[in-house]
C-alpha cells in the first residue's frame, strides 16, 4: 500500500474559466458579487494593450466603476500594498480585478487582506495567518507560469530585510480566474521562456513534494507535457494561439498542483534571491531547478524517473546515477532552448553574500514540503553549484 494515498489532503481552487476572449466575462462576475466600483490592480505595460481596453468597456456597460493602480513592481514591494489598500478604501471600492502577471496579482491579494484588516502586509508572513478574507477577486493572468489567479499564495518584497515573504492562506484564493490565451499574447519571447519554465518548476516541484497527492499529480504531470510540447511555439510565434492556449492551460495545471502540493527549495531559493536582488522570478527559477533536481533525486527518484519519460528519455537499463545524469541533461538543454543561457553569477549574485541568501531561502515556507531535507550549508553549497 502507498501510504501516501490514503494521506488526509485538501484541494482549493477558484472559480475557473478559461478559453478566448474569455477575459470579457469580468463585467459580468462583478456585477454578480454586487460590485459597484472596483480596484483595478495592474501595470503599465499591460493597461496599454488593445485588449485591455475591452474589459474597461464591459465593465463600463455594466455600469461600474474602476479605479486604476498600476504602480506595481516586478517583485510588488511591501509598501506598495499598502498604497493599493489606501487607495482601494478612500475610493470606497468594494471589490478587486486583477489583471497582469504574478506581479499584480500578488499584490492585489495582499491589498484585498490590507483592506479587510487594516494590518500591515508583512504581518500576515507564514501560513494561515489571514483570519479576515479580503473582498471578491477575479484575476485575468497575462501570462502563463506564475498561476497566481489560482493559488493560496501571495509573495511579497519586504525592503528592509531585503527579503519576499510568502503568504499562504486559503483566503487568498480568488473567487474567479478568467484565463485567456489572448491577455497572453502580447509577452516577449524572453517573458514567454522565463514564465514557461516558472510554470515547469511549479509542476516538477508538486510532483515531487511531500505533500503531493494523486490529483496533484495529474495537474503535474499533464503540465508538464503541454509545457513540453508549447513552450517552444510559443516563444518562435507568439500569435499561435493554439500554442498559447495550451500553455495558458499548462500554467493552469501546474498552479491547481503547487497551489495545494507547495513547492520545495527551488522557489524558496527563486525567493531569497528575488528579495535580495530583486532579480526576475522566472529566471531564477530557470537557473536553479536542474541543481535542485540533483539535489532531490535520491529521494524520490521513481517520481524524477517518471519526470524523464515526460521528456521521452528511455532509462531502461540504467542504474539511478545514469537517469538521473540523463534527466539532469534533458532539464538543461530544454532550457537552454528556449533561450535561457545566462547564469547567476552573470546576474550578479555573489559568493560573499551566499550566507545571507541562502539563510533566508532555509526560512521560506517552501522547504518545508522539499522532498529531501535542505539546510543553510545544502543551500549554498547549490547556489554555488548554480553560478
Amino acid at each position: 500500500m502507498n501510504r501516501s494515498n490514503f494521506e488526509i489532503r485538501k484541494y482549493v481552487a477558484p472559480e475557473i474559466l478559461f478559453g478566448k476572449d474569455v477575459r470579457l466575462l469580468a463585467g459580468q462576475y462583478l456585477y454578480n458579487f454586487g460590485i459597484e466600483k472596483v480596484l483595478i490592480v495592474s501595470d503599465n505595460t499591460v493597461s496599454e494593450q488593445t485588449w485591455f481596453n475591452d474589459i474597461i468597456e464591459e465593465l463600463d456597460a455594466r455600469g461600474i466603476e474602476s479605479v486604476m493602480y498600476k504602480s506595481v513592481s516586478p517583485n510588488p514591494l511591501e509598501r506598495e500594498v499598502m498604497e493599493g489598500a489606501d487607495i482601494y478604501c478612500s475610493n470606497h471600492c468594494t471589490g478587486i480585478l486583477a489583471i497582469g502577471g504574478g506581479s499584480p496579482m500578488d499584490c492585489a491579494k495582499g491589498i484585498g487582506i490590507v483592506s479587510s484588516s487594516h494590518k500591515d502586509i508583512l504581518l500576515f508572513e507564514g501560513i494561515d495567518k489571514v483570519e479576515i478574507p479580503g473582498p471578491p477577486i477575479v484575476c485575468i493572468p497575462t501570462t502563463s507560469g506564475t498561476s497566481a489567479d489560482v493559488s493560496q499564495f501571495s509573495i511579497i518584497r519586504d525592503m528592509k530585510r531585503l527579503v519576499k515573504i510568502a503568504i499562504v492562506s486559503k483566503a487568498l484564493v480568488p473567487d474567479v480566474a478568467l484565463i485567456d490565451p489572448v491577455a497572453s499574447s502580447s509577452m516577449g519571447s524572453y517573458l514567454t521562456a522565463c514564465t514557461g519554465i516558472d510554470a515547469l518548476t511549479h509542476a516538477v516541484e508538486a510532483f515531487v513534494s511531500n505533500a503531493n497527492s494523486p490529483v496533484t499529480d495529474n495537474h503535474a504531470l499533464n503540465a508538464m507535457k503541454l509545457i513540453k510540447e508549447n513552450l517552444h511555439k510559443a516563444i518562435k510565434n507568439p500569435e499561435d494561439i493554439t500554442s498559447r492556449y495550451n500553455m495558458t492551460v499548462a500554467s493552469l495545471e501546474a498552479g491547481l498542483a503547487f497551489s495545494n502540493a507547495s513547492l520545495g527549495a527551488v522557489h524558496a531559493m527563486a525567493h531569497s534571491l528575488g528579495g535580495y536582488y530583486d532579480l526576475a522570478h522566472g529566471e531564477c527559477n530557470a537557473l536553479l531547478l536542474s541543481h535542485v533536481m540533483d539535489f532531490n533525486f535520491s529521494k524520490e527518484p521513481e517520481r524524477f524517473n517518471e519526470i524523464a519519460k515526460v521528456f521521452d528519455l528511455d532509462t531502461r537499463g540504467l542504474v539511478q546515477k545514469e537517469k538521473k545524469k540523463l534527466l539532469l541533461e534533458a532539464i538543461r538543454s530544454f532550457i537552454k532552448s528556449m533561450g535561457i543561457t545566462t547564469s547567476l553569477s552573470e546576474r550578479g549574485v555573489k559568493t560573499v553574500d551566499l550566507p545571507l541568501v541562502s539563510l533566508n531561502a532555509s526560512k521560506d515556507p517552501c522547504v518545508i514540503t522539499n522532498p529531501r531535507e535542505v539546510n543553510v550549508d545544502d543551500i549554498v553549497s547549490i547556489f554555488k553549484e548554480a553560478l
